[in-house]
């Protein structure tokens, strides 16, 4: 298929629509929508919130009768099925429009071209794949938990030049500035949970919400604490909205914290792996099935070195502050001592960037 340059500018705007509800659609995907006729825009919109109208009918509002005989870019394919809101294919429809240009299809199977099928049977043109990573690129969590049960994962650490995340008497604030540190609260922000290791409550207590950035909801937070030694005033508990997924709870001491655990509304999951520790991959699906797209994981290397070991992460922001902390600080992964290159984990970097003196590396692995 030959895009124009109209195409994709047009599909374009229609991204930057979409990225408006980056904090806010969740369990949804971020859908941008913009209705075209003439060469002019007539309409745009953004799916902002689960349970409110999606971008294609903000768009349609917006463009009112001018959307017969015109095109819609759509970031992801117009659903077709009824949930929450009526099928927006069915509103395309309606409306007049001739044309409809999409991104991505849905990986929902609920619609998974059957809205494509759905315009194209009421003589509705169809196009699909035009800036179609860039979609993708919006909605990772989205996707996975759609087409492999399980949350999109990002490992974030901050660290000196010469990868320590603390000096050996476990002072660790701060090592990055203030600029690099309100970044990672947008990172947080798109969030749907965040996850640590109680070796990280214990040591640091960090509330791990969104601070620096305007936000309608707070994530989950999600703690890994095989033996319930979670402290009752633990920040992290503080806000509700939190998880802790255990290994045993054997003792009555064990069963009592449980108690007080869940009646301060803490959710509690008991995912044993067989060696007295936490099931990690049996933890993400859980988390999917309570519709979280994207983990936002800030931990040790305790728990760092394994999850990126057996290959639980997507992708790692890395933020490194010009200083050196020496030898007998924390490291920032717990993994294996290799002895050969080919051993070690590769990466692909996707984008460097500065913040004051700061560098954050964002990576996947590969």
């Amino acid at each position: 298929m030959q895009w124009t340059t109209q195409d994709i500018e047009w599909m374009s705007q229609a991204l930057r629509q979409a990225a408006l509800g980056l904090y806010s659609t969740s369990p949804n995907p971020h859908v941008g929508c913009v209705i075209v006729k003439d060469g002019q825009l007539v309409g745009a919109g953004a799916h902002l919130k689960a349970g409110e109208p999606h971008a294609e009918v903000h768009a349609l509002r917006q463009a009112g009768s001018q959307a017969r005989g015109a095109t819609a870019y759509v970031t992801l394919e117009p659903c077709s099925h009824y949930g929450r809101t009526p099928p927006c294919a069915h509103a395309l429809v309606e409306a007049g429009v001739s044309r409809v240009l999409v991104a991505m299809q849905d990986p929902n199977p609920l619609v998974a071209g059957k809205g494509i099928a759905y315009l194209q049977a009421h003589g509705v043109e169809v196009s699909a794949g035009l800036l179609e990573s860039q979609a993708q690129a919006l909605n990772p969590g989205f996707v996975l938990r759609m087409t492999q049960q399980r949350p999109y994962v990002r490992l974030k650490v901050a660290a000196s030049l010469d990868g320590r995340t603390a000096l050996a008497n476990g002072v660790s604030q701060w090592i990055t500035s203030a600029a690099a540190r309100r970044d990672v609260h947008h990172w947080r922000a798109r969030s749907c949970a965040m996850l640590t290791g109680i070796g990280t409550v214990l040591h640091d207590d960090p509330s791990l919400t969104v601070r620096d950035v305007a936000s309608t909801r707070q994530p989950l937070r999600v703690i890994v604490d095989s033996q319930l030694r979670m402290p009752l005033t633990a920040k992290v508990l503080q806000q509700g909205h939190a998880l802790i997924a255990y290994a045993a709870a054997s003792t009555p001491a064990a069963q009592e914290k449980l108690a007080r655990l869940q009646a301060l509304g803490v959710q509690t999951v008991a995912l044993p792996n067989g060696a007295g520790q936490v099931d990690i991959t049996a933890l993400l699906h859980t988390l999917a099935q309570q519709q979280i797209n994207e983990v936002m994981v800030e931990a040790g290397a305790v728990l760092n070195g394994p999850m990126l070991q057996t290959g639980l992460v997507d992708e790692l922001l890395l933020y490194y502050a010009p200083k050196l902390m020496g030898s007998a600080g924390l490291g920032m992964f717990a993994l294996p001592d290799y002895t050969a290159m080919s051993q070690s984990l590769a990466l692909n970097i996707v984008d460097v960037r500065h913040f004051e003196q700061d560098i954050r590396i964002q990576a996947s692995l590969r």
